[in-house]
């Protein structure tokens, strides 16, 4: 799902995933869960100075691990984001900005992100909206990798 507001867009995707809210919250706060599910297929992650606390900030650092047909925002190869937790709301809600490092202005920015866990007969319903999306990521790019991430979670978490 798209919104264009301006230059700038809103992307959301959600999944039901068989697994309790604090077991996908907790999957949020710990470097090496994180970087194990986070990064969309065809990529691998890495974590640095990880603080997750309202205010706190990682370094995430992700890489192309095959032939991609478009570069990566920070290096050929590369995605390098700064990213701030703004909220950290238990069991219910992370939110956070991310900014890229990029000289590209179409990367530039900050890009807030909002998980949300909705506890359901099922398990949980996971939901991410990304508002004030960089107009470098394209949105068909964007929504497979939320799309990615979220079965990801999925798979880390069942």
């Amino acid at each position: 799902m798209a919104h264009v507001s301006g230059k700038r867009r809103t992307d959301s995707a959600s999944r039901i995933i068989v697994a309790s809210p604090q077991t996908i919250y907790q999957s949020f706060l710990y470097p090496q869960a994180l970087v194990s599910w986070l990064p969309p297929e065809g990529m691998s992650g890495h974590i640095d100075m990880f603080d997750p606390r309202e205010g706190g900030t990682y370094r995430l650092t992700l890489t192309y691990e095959m032939d991609h047909s478009n570069p990566g925002k920070t290096s050929e190869n590369t995605d390098v984001s700064q990213v701030k937790f703004l909220e950290l709301v238990p069991n219910k809600r992370i939110v956070q900005s991310v900014k890229f490092h990029s000289d590209d202005q179409e990367f530039l920015g900050e890009m807030k992100q909002t998980w949300l866990l909705e506890s359901i007969s099922e398990g949980t319903k996971v939901t991410i909206i990304c508002e004030n999306v960089p107009e470098g990521i394209r949105k068909e790019d964007h929504d497979t990798g939320l799309r990615s991430t979220l079965e990801n979670l999925a798979t880390f978490t069942e």
